[in-house]
């Protein structure tokens, strides 16, 4: 099952450069990199709210793809592969913040000493801006907001969604209900509010 729509032109490209790579062109590596690159480092920094960490996911996606792209079942699906792949270092980098976090707020910090980046004075609160948009997923739990952005921005089936992440469809159509709400309600408040 495909991860991303490609035509039957995409999926011979990709297999034809797939194989130029395992033969030993670097440059077609670097061909996937550029075909690639801007779509997984925009889902790695919606996952993860954060550029630099973002482009460290995305770089390391690529040399991971690249070590182990003799391993890749299906090279004219190449798309998907990789960003199977961007989706589990996504979740990795996820949930080792987590965990830093959870030792940072459990030293003793006092959490309402953090800065309130929901009352900017630099953004318009009579639309949901961009930046509102984007602190509004930030308060997603991971699991809602990678669902959330898979359906909606990468536009995928729930098939295709359950494949990457391993979820059932059920889940799946849960998460992104509960996503949409929440959005809905934090964008509801800066419309209103």
């Amino acid at each position: 099952m495909p991860i991303t729509a490609e035509t039957a032109q995409d999926r011979a490209w990709h297999a034809a450069t797939v194989a130029r790579v395992l033969r030993g062109d670097v440059a077609a590596y670097a061909e996937l990199v550029a075909r690639h690159r801007d779509r997984l480092l925009r889902y790695a920094m919606r996952m993860l709210c954060d550029a630099d960490e973002a482009d460290d996911v995305t770089q390391e996606t690529f040399v991971r793809a690249y070590r182990s792209l003799a391993t890749c079942d299906d090279p004219a699906r190449f798309g998907g592969w990789i960003f199977s792949i961007l989706a589990n270092r996504c979740r990795t980098a996820g949930a080792r913040r987590a965990r830093r976090e959870a030792v940072f707020v459990s030293t003793g910090t006092d959490v309402n000493d953090w800065p309130d980046y929901s009352e900017s004075d630099s953004v318009d609160t009579t639309t949901p801006s961009f930046e509102r948009v984007e602190q509004a997923l930030m308060g997603l739990n991971a699991a809602h907001r990678e669902a959330f952005l898979l359906k909606y921005v990468e536009d995928l089936s729930y098939d295709e969604i359950a494949v990457l992440t391993g979820a059932g469809v059920s889940a799946l159509k849960m998460r992104v209900s509960r996503a949409r709400e929440f959005l809905r309600a934090a964008l509801q408040e800066v419309t209103d509010g």
